[in-house]
């Protein structure tokens, strides 16, 4: 029988694994749905040149592939570390109904990955950040949105 523990022992081997073999992130994560894993994925940052390639957004990447959906509702997310600020963001878009996690965000800034600066600038309003941003064509824009609003298969969570 399936428990949370296995779950949670694979998304922790995965880490080490490619880590190991491929140079990886060690940060690991795997999503079961009826207590099947339907995706998997690792921090591939480095190898797939790719800022966003981190072991949950690949594991949503694949479960979505494997079910033929975005939406993950009623699937259990096990991941090797709690999740950053835009992993978290991709869980809510993905419905995942549940996460587990094993090492804390304060465990890796022990190593020296501190992601406060991503917390704070995250829940900052978006002049206030660091990251210099500034509103162009905000009405044209507009009316894409009021467009597809219209739409009858308008559906705000896709």
């Amino acid at each position: 029988m399936s428990t949370p523990e296995v779950f949670m022992r694979r998304a922790i081997d995965i880490s080490r694994d490619k880590m190991r073999a491929d140079g990886c992130a060690p940060f690991g994560c795997v999503i079961v749905k009826d207590g099947v894993i339907v995706g998997e994925g690792v921090n591939n940052v480095v190898n797939n040149h790719d800022a966003t390639s981190h072991g949950e957004m690949e594991a949503i990447r694949d479960a979505g592939r494997n079910l033929k959906t975005w939406d993950l509702s009623g699937c259990e997310l096990y991941t090797s570390c709690e999740p950053c600020e835009m992993c978290a963001a991709a869980m809510f878009w993905a419905k995942i109904s549940k996460m587990y996690y094993a090492n804390t965000l304060g465990d890796c800034e022990q190593i020296g990955l501190d992601c406060a600066p991503l917390r704070t600038m995250v829940r900052s309003d978006v002049e206030e950040r660091a990251l210099p941003a500034r509103r162009l064509l905000g009405p044209e824009a507009r009316e894409v949105l009021d467009e597809w609003a219209a739409m009858p298969s308008f559906d705000p969570f896709l």
